[in-house]
């Protein structure tokens, strides 16, 4: 009898339906766009069905256009921690640099790193898997002459660290963009080579992102 029950135990673990790994892209209008057609959400999916492994993960975009690390805190609860996922890709930093120089207002350093420290420790007592992203640009020119490089350099090494703190995965959107420029962009344009505007993802840029993102979570 315990032999029997033993076959039937083993059938049922070896072909019961596998559960999906949860995926949350959680960020900006960046993340909003990505669930678009050709946006890198849609193609990490595209991607994950290509090598065959669309029975291991489930995609999900939540992102806001113009939010901040602080509105990303606000809305983790029910945009987020409510939809149990096991893996949250966030992908948040532009906007808090950005807007200091078109709306007079942004995040200030210290303040960035509270917030984001705190999304942290609510997705660790949940147990979830967490993916770090520097922000890419905001402009293209790779002689650092773009007016918020030297912020976007500061809150990207802000990310780095609490990456390294917590011993989490990191793509960093940052650098990779900077090296794609440096090869790519020799006219030192402000826009058109990964961005649409300086900031918004164009099909390049999205297939970056969408390669570097979909790299880390496989390997999770």
């Amino acid at each position: 009898m315990k032999f029997i029950y033993c076959c039937v135990f083993l059938f049922t673990v070896c072909f019961m339906p596998q559960k999906k790994k949860r995926v949350i892209f959680f960020g900006d209008s960046i993340t909003q766009q990505g669930v678009e057609p050709g946006g890198y959400i849609t193609r990490i999916d595209s991607m994950c069905k290509l090598e065959n492994r669309s029975s291991e993960f489930e995609f999900i975009g939540s992102g806001v256009g113009g939010n901040k690390v602080y509105d990303l805190y606000l809305r983790l609860d029910d945009d987020v921690l409510a939809k149990n996922p096991d893996i949250v890709a966030i992908y948040i930093g532009v906007n808090d640099v950005w807007h200091k120089a078109s709306f007079g207002t942004g995040t200030d350093p210290d303040k960035f790193e509270k917030f984001y420290t705190a999304i942290l420790k609510k997705l660790k007592e949940k147990s979830i898997r967490v993916i770090l992203c520097t922000p890419a640009v905001i402009g293209e020119r790779t002689d650092f002459s773009n007016q918020q490089d030297g912020d976007m350099n500061r809150y990207s090494g802000i990310i780095r660290s609490i990456a390294q703190k917590n011993n989490l995965p990191l793509v960093d959107l940052r650098q990779k963009f900077l090296e794609y420029n440096k090869q790519y962009n020799t006219e030192n344009k402000e826009s058109g080579v990964l961005t649409r505007d300086r900031v918004h993802l164009n099909e390049k840029g999205n297939q970056l992102v969408a390669d570097e993102m979909w790299r880390v979570i496989k390997s999770l």
